[in-house]
């Protein structure tokens, strides 16, 4: 997944990158709002963290824009605003979490992967692909009973493709999910993920569609 952190905290946003980034997720960290438009013009996020209040402006103002531009993207504010009246404009202003500072990144964690699955129609964390199940929100998979072992970036593909599964995940896409502005991708980097995981899960569990990209059949 490819998320966007806007925050002018260096400390929660250092900290905030490097936790989504250990889960397998691309992350590019801004500090200003003009700097998140901008970089929304060239990236189709699957997710914001947006704080409220950053140098340049309000980010309910930023939010309320995105919205009434079609912008259909799922933002989590992210905010030290603990009020009850400030909560309700956030969620009514289009935002689809709230989560109030200070907070544990497991909690973090596991709101990303919910606002996710809603997005992609797969409110159940629980998913089967051949023998294997997969608990998308607890990111652990078992084969006939037994526990499968997996990379963060091995995860990160496997969801890509569990999130949209029956459809065609082109590489670029599950590039940009994995990696943010500016880092080096090998040219075979995804078939690398994708051999590796076929090897853990089966064979069968990921198809290869020439030309175009891959699928998983659930």
């Amino acid at each position: 997944m490819r998320v966007l952190l806007i925050e002018d905290d260096a400390i929660l946003g250092e900290a905030i990158r490097d936790h989504v980034v250990m889960q397998g997720h691309g992350v590019d960290w801004v500090t200003r709002l003009d700097e998140a438009s901008l970089a929304i013009d060239a990236v189709p996020y699957e997710l914001l963290l947006l704080d409220l209040n950053l140098p340049d402006g309000l980010g309910l103002t930023f939010l309320k824009t995105l919205r009434k531009t079609g912008n259909e993207v799922p933002v989590i504010v992210v905010t030290a605003q603990d009020q009850v009246a400030m909560r309700i404009e956030g969620l009514d202003s289009g935002a689809d979490d709230y989560l109030v500072k200070p907070f544990d990144l497991a909690e973090l964690r596991a709101r990303l992967s919910a606002v996710a699955r809603r997005y992609a129609g797969t409110p159940n964390p629980e998913v089967r692909i051949g023998d294997v199940t997969v608990d998308l929100t607890r990111k652990r998979a078992e084969r006939g009973g037994r526990p499968v072992d997996l990379t963060a970036r091995e995860w990160a593909v496997l969801e890509r493709l569990l999130r949209h599964r029956g459809s065609i995940v082109s590489k670029p896409d599950i590039e940009e999910s994995l990696y943010a502005f500016g880092a080096e991708v090998e040219s075979n980097t995804v078939e690398v993920y994708v051999s590796r995981l076929r090897k853990k899960i089966g064979a069968g569990a990921i198809t290869t569609v020439r030309g175009l990209g891959y699928k998983a059949d659930a």
